[in-house]
């Protein structure tokens, strides 16, 4: 899955030792705010020291997050939480895998319309073009 907006927190590096195996671990934790109509906050974590080198992020970027999302039940309760595997500067075209630049919530707005545009019919252009029957198909 992939969500893009702009990074608007970063919070402090985790790290600790596992009681099973004894290996350090580390993670990198950012909130990201998406750029449409109703901006929405997202809680992402990066883990892994290699992983969290690769894919460094800063205030006010423009990314592209690729990531999973996993669930774990613990005393009852559910928890979610999203891991990146990827963070790429700018906006992805997901059909080209390009970065492309960012646009401002209402261009994006635009743009997204702009292919329904041409597709629009009415009813009666339909129905004019069929062979009587008020049937659109």
């Amino acid at each position: 899955m992939e969500i893009s907006g702009k990074i608007i927190q970063v919070l402090p590096l985790q790290e600790g030792v596992s009681k099973n195996s004894g290996n350090p671990w580390k993670v990198q934790s950012y909130v990201l705010e998406t750029q449409e109509q109703y901006p929405r906050k997202v809680y992402f974590e990066i883990f892994g020291e290699d992983r969290i080198k690769n894919n460094q992020c800063n205030i006010d970027d423009i990314v592209t997050v690729s990531f999973d999302i996993e669930s774990r039940e613990f005393n009852g309760r559910w928890y979610t939480s999203i891991r990146a595997w990827k963070v790429q500067q700018g906006i992805v075209d997901t059909a080209a895998q390009q970065p492309v630049q960012a646009a401002p919530a209402a261009q994006q707005t635009a743009q997204a319309a702009a292919p329904m545009a041409g597709n629009t019919a009415t009813f009666d252009s339909v129905a004019a073009t069929d062979d009587g029957t008020d049937l659109p198909f």
